[in-house]
């Protein structure tokens, strides 16, 4: 089979080399996937520089996070066990990990369901719990982790305040469904915050970014307000005043949602349900801005790395023979 390997740590555009490999075997519990579509996550990117908290041995193929189907004809969603990840031909999987593919979603939608949508869940619901009437702040408006939690918000019945990059982001926040679209690049964005909200502030915050949209969250978050911590996309990972969050009482919460996957995998599975019962009446659909075949996937990843790209991108094995995805 085809496949993506990263023999040696560096940039995705150099690291990654596509190859002719075996066909994975599944061990005790595994499953083997054939992959329909693999969909492009930030830490694939942090995988192949070698600065994920997860460090597979080299070779290894990237790509945690697929819509497969088993041998006996299932379509599922799953995130493929390192080595064997998901930009390649054939995947393979836990078994009692897999989750089955929301009908109303198609096979590059439903990939980009599980690990955006699931943070933003766990995050919004069960750290922050958000409530409707409440207004929420997402840095990243227009990404992938961002463009899930600007949805999951807005079904919640909250006002939503997007913070984006540029002009062509600022578009897709607005189709997303964002109240109020901030310019990072051409507006101060704790006044465009404070004129929004009455002065008031945002009562949850949602940062994949960390740096300086961390500090800009400490400036505009709401009394009782509650900033949920997801990620650190810029590259610099702030350092937390804490008498700043005791004078202004504010709740500062971390979020690493692979945690569930052990701690309480019961929870993971009630959240899918969540997740497809949205996706079913149409609250919610992952924005798939890109569909590229498999010999495409490292220079996609390395447009993800860059931070240049809106929504998600999904590699989809079968556009390399002309087949729809």
């Amino acid at each position: 089979m085809q496949a993506w390997q990263v023999h040696q740590n560096g940039e995705p555009a150099e690291a990654m080399r596509l190859q002719e490999v075996d066909r994975p075997t599944p061990g005790d519990g595994q499953v083997l996937l054939t992959v329909r579509a693999a969909n492009i996550n930030f830490p694939d990117a942090l995988l192949c520089r070698g600065q994920y908290q997860v460090r597979p041995p080299l070779p290894f193929t990237p790509g945690v996070e697929i819509c497969g189907e088993t041998e006996d004809g299932r379509r599922v969603i799953a995130n493929p066990v390192l080595p064997y990840g998901g930009f390649a031909e054939y995947a393979v999987a836990d078994a009692a990990a897999l989750l089955p593919a929301p009908e109303a979603l198609d096979d590059a939608e439903a990939a980009a369901l599980h690990i955006g949508y699931q943070t933003g869940w766990f995050g919004l619901h069960r750290r922050a719990r958000l409530e409707a009437g409440e207004t929420l702040l997402v840095h990243a408006a227009a990404g992938g982790v961002g463009s899930a939690a600007v949805q999951l918000g807005k079904a919640a019945g909250t006002t939503v305040i997007g913070v984006v990059g540029g002009a062509d982001k600022v578009a897709v926040a607005r189709e997303l469904g964002c109240d109020v679209v901030i310019d990072r690049r051409a507006e101060d964005v704790i006044g465009a915050v404070k004129e929004a909200t009455g002065g008031r502030g945002a009562d949850v915050i949602y940062d994949p970014v960390g740096g300086d949209a961390y500090t800009q969250s400490t400036k505009v978050v709401a009394f009782e307000g509650r900033i949920v911590v997801v990620g650190f996309a810029s590259g610099t990972i702030p350092s937390a005043a804490l008498n700043h969050a005791l004078v202004k009482n504010y709740a500062i919460l971390g979020l690493h949602w692979g945690l569930y996957n052990t701690k309480n995998p019961k929870l993971v599975q009630h959240c899918h349900e969540q997740l497809t019962e949205l996706a079913t009446r149409g609250a919610i659909k992952p924005l798939v801005s890109e569909r590229v075949p498999l010999s495409g996937a490292a220079a996609a990843v390395q447009r993800v790395a860059d931070g240049v790209t809106t929504g998600r991108i999904a590699v989809v094995p079968a556009l390399e023979n002309g087949a729809a995805a």
